[in-house]
């Protein structure tokens, strides 16, 4: 069974998606980013890292810093399938990013995001 398109996609192509996602509905590219280092162990430096050397969307998301053990909470559906039942590591991690940017950009506090 061939790979999931997004998966060799660089993170650099999707990034900035995420970005405008977010930013359309009034938020910040700067809250997107503290998802990203919450969801993913990264820090500025090294998300820009991973950034800049074209890294593709699977290696992204399978070579997190620390991974946050906080992921088990977050729950619902993104593109019709519910995240917590995904299977595979890879697009479980890509569909957890997508329903914090959701949660994000339907105007949710940071705190309930990140589950705190």
């Amino acid at each position: 069974m061939p790979k999931p398109r997004i998966y060799t996609m660089s993170f650099a192509s999707v990034y900035p998606l995420y970005i405008q996602k977010a930013e359309r509905k009034g938020r910040t590219k700067a809250e997107v980013d503290e998802i990203i280092h919450w969801l993913t162990g990264h820090d500025g430096s090294s998300l820009a890292a991973q950034i800049e050397s074209g890294v593709d969307v699977e290696t992204f998301f399978a070579q997190f810093p620390t991974p946050n053990p906080n992921t088990a909470l977050i729950k619902g559906v993104v593109c019709g399938h519910r995240v917590e039942d995904i299977k595979d590591e890879t697009m479980r991690n890509i569909r957890y990013l997508d329903k914090l940017v959701d949660e994000l950009a339907k105007g949710k506090p940071m705190e309930k995001i990140l589950r705190k």
